[in-house]
């Protein structure tokens, strides 16, 4: 018995490894090829066949299972779109992406817990819409309102997809709705830091959709915990603080390096 214990823990210890290994595989992957290349097709089928299990099942599941893994959807490819748009050199960018998406399949997407199911939204939104917002600056801008909605309807549905609540396609419908408003609104002025000859590009609606996500989700918490004893105090000073750093970011921080 004892012999077979250990014989199954030194296959699982085995099994994790090779898990691991494959990941950061596909995390330095993604971004080689996609550079090399000098197009994004490789690097978004590479993801895409890294998710095969959500694809393989029968067609009912399908819109199902692709809802619940939209997140790290769009993580993976976001990564891949912002390194084709870093250039088809490798540049320091390239490395941070491949440490982030690395952090990202190892270390954060296989955490369960509530605090964890944010952190991952949290990314998803700050690369999603940093990728869509880059990609679409030479588009019509349909597209960059629609990646938007998509990104803050995954980002919500990832939260509360987690709680125990019934039904909340109108919840996320609103954050995907709000995130869609804010990026028509920039469309007009959109703001993109550059750091040096890094390659580094990060847009300011990003950032932007990042508080507001976090802040969003720490009022449904509040309102949640609360219920009727919920008072607006509760809530008043990481929203003050909030909505004070956007301001601080659009006042002061929108003369920008480069505009689109």
């Amino acid at each position: 018995m004892a012999d077979y214990v250990l014989a199954r823990k030194s296959r699982n210890i085995a099994s994790n490894a090779v898990h691991v290994l494959l990941n950061i595989l596909l995390g330095i992957g993604a971004v080689l090829i996609t550079v090399f290349s000098g197009s994004p097709l490789l690097g978004i089928l590479l993801v895409l066949v890294s998710k095969w299990r959500v694809f393989a099942v029968r067609s009912r599941y399908l819109l199902l299972n692709i809802k619940s893994n939209l997140v790290d959807l769009i993580v993976g490819l976001s990564i891949v779109i912002l390194s084709y748009y870093a250039g088809s050199s490798l540049m320091p960018v390239h490395f941070i992406l491949m440490a982030i998406y690395v952090v990202w399949l190892t270390i954060i997407k296989p955490m369960s817990s509530e605090t964890a199911n944010l952190t991952q939204s949290l990314v998803a939104v700050f690369l999603g819409i940093s990728a869509s917002t880059i990609m679409a600056a030479g588009m019509n801008s349909v597209v960059d309102v629609v990646l938007a909605f998509l990104v803050g309807y995954a980002a919500s549905r990832h939260v509360l997809a987690q709680t125990n609540s019934k039904d909340f396609t109108l919840t996320t419908l609103v954050c995907g709705l709000v995130f869609a408003e804010v990026a028509w609104l920039c469309q007009s002025w959109s703001i993109i830091y550059t750091f040096g000859s890094s390659g580094i590009r990060i847009p300011q609606i990003a950032i932007i959709l990042t508080i507001f996500a976090f802040i969003y989700n720490y009022v449904r918490q509040v309102m949640i915990r609360h219920q009727e004893d919920f008072r607006l105090r509760d809530i008043l000073g990481p929203v003050l603080f909030g909505v004070i750093i956007i301001g601080i970011i659009v006042i002061w921080f929108s003369d920008p390096i480069f505009n689109i």
